[in-house]
């Protein structure tokens, strides 16, 4: 039996209040992957939401099972995964960009993607020539290349 494969959608960044809530940084825009009923995959097991809220740029989040702060800060740092939804296909995924070669429209090769960075205007990609690219330039993606568009003198180190 195959298992679908799952999706980073975001982490337990620390508790919030002694009730058990902990803060969860989404790495979707996807904000139903916190809704109440939601299941989380995480290395250590299945959890399930049931109450959230936004705060701030995180989510409060109870998971079931979460009564008390000392049970939710020993999942401080755990990676909350997910299915893709039916409609995901088009979502640019973090660990589907890292490593990938970065052309420009005419085939130039300008770096590869070390890793994206959190960003509150637009997510940057972080090359290897050390140039930060706004994740709203890539243009198309395929086959371990992200093409971009980037405006005159973003690439100038």
């Amino acid at each position: 039996m195959s298992h679908p494969r799952l999706l980073e959608v975001g982490r337990i960044t620390k508790t919030h209040g002694v009730r058990g809530d902990v803060l969860v940084l989404l790495t979707t825009e996807r904000t139903e992957r916190v809704a109440p009923g939601s299941v989380l995959s995480t290395d250590r097991g299945d959890l399930t939401v049931e109450r959230s809220t936004p705060h701030q740029d995180r989510w409060i989040v109870h998971f079931a099972g979460f009564d008390v702060r000392e049970q939710a800060d020993r999942w401080r740092g755990v990676i909350l995964r997910a299915e893709a939804l039916d409609d995901d296909d088009d979502e640019l995924w973090v660990h589907e960009l890292i490593g990938s070669a970065v052309v420009l429209p005419d085939g130039t090769e300008v770096g590869t993607i070390d890793e994206v960075q959190a960003n509150p205007a637009s997510d940057l990609l972080v090359l290897s020539t050390g140039a930060l690219v706004p994740v709203v330039f890539i243009t198309d993606r395929a086959d371990g290349t992200v093409t971009i568009e980037p405006p005159e003198g973003l690439l100038d180190l």
